[in-house]
């Protein structure tokens, strides 16, 4: 089972992953009302090497993204049930608008995001590039989202 950590734990964890020559997977997202859809991306990254560290945006942040009411979930039970999910080794959890600071710190080998990326900027994409690591987009599963969710749950009748 995968940890809760601090910017800092988790820098000590890379620093001994690197020393394993192990690879380190880093993705981020907000993964509030945990699905199937979640799993099925973060089982993807973690294919991709030998440890998943999971960034996961802080309540302040995730309301300033995603709107009044969000998250529906506070950050640290996201964080704890994300480091509870067999494919990631730690979620860390981070209250600015991008993961810029958390890749810097930890140079992953390996960032990965959703396939919405591949129209959109990926705010993240020079920070990733500029030490040499590489980006990697997973498709979603089809029709598995959190804004779906609450819209199936919204209209439930009462």
């Amino acid at each position: 089972m995968g940890q809760v950590l601090s910017l800092d734990q988790a820098i000590a964890a890379r620093v001994a992953l690197q020393e394993a020559g192990q690879t380190l997977v880093f993705t981020n997202g907000h993964f509030d009302l945990l699905h199937v859809g979640h799993l099925d991306y973060l089982e993807k990254a973690r294919a991709l090497g030998d440890a998943l560290f999971v960034g996961i945006n802080g309540n302040d942040a995730t309301e300033q993204l995603k709107g009044t009411g969000r998250p529906i979930v506070p950050a640290a039970e996201r964080a704890r049930l994300l480091a509870a999910l067999v494919p990631v080794t730690a979620a860390i959890i981070f209250e600015q608008d991008t993961a810029n600071h958390i890749i810097t710190a930890l140079k992953p080998d390996i960032y990965v995001k959703g396939g919405d990326y591949a129209h959109k900027v990926l705010p993240e994409r020079p920070t990733v590039e500029a030490y040499g690591g590489q980006v990697h987009l997973i498709d979603y599963l089809p029709d598995h989202s959190t804004t779906r969710l609450i819209a199936r749950i919204k209209a439930l009748p009462e």
